[in-house]
């Protein structure tokens, strides 16, 4: 491994974009250094700053954590639907509108969706099939 990763890198590896990145560093919740028009930060960091983002000493035995951002909130009576942007992945979860709000989810805000599967999902090329002949 480098004694640096460029943001994008950073981005990569902690599944954000480089424009969360920006935005975190211009909130100071992290510090990249320059190194001519780059921005760094230095490989030992990383498990730092990856512990901080996903609670550190929380223990949990979900292993599925996807950082990133509130892109939507589409809230009813009783439950509200949840659209993160995380990284290359578009997560949405279901949950009561109570801890919706106890929780301030609105677009904008750092969150983490933290996964553990008692399901899968099976998928057919039928359905891709279909959809490229529409």
């Amino acid at each position: 491994m480098a004694d640096y990763l460029r943001i994008g890198e950073v981005a990569q590896a902690l599944g954000v974009s480089v424009d969360t990145l920006r935005r975190w560093e211009a909130a100071g919740r992290l510090t990249f250094e320059r190194r001519g028009n780059q921005r760094v930060l230095a490989a030992g960091e990383l498990a730092a700053l990856t512990a901080s983002l996903t609670g550190g000493d929380r223990v949990s035995s979900a292993r599925n954590r996807f950082v990133g951002v509130v892109t939507h909130v589409k809230r009813d009576g009783v439950m509200a639907q949840v659209e993160l942007a995380c990284g290359d992945f578009r997560v949405v979860s279901l949950m009561s509108r109570e801890a919706a709000d106890e929780l301030g989810l609105e677009p904008g805000v750092s969150a983490t969706a933290v996964v553990k599967a008692t399901n899968v999902v099976v998928e057919t090329d039928a359905g891709a099939a279909r959809l490229a002949s529409d």
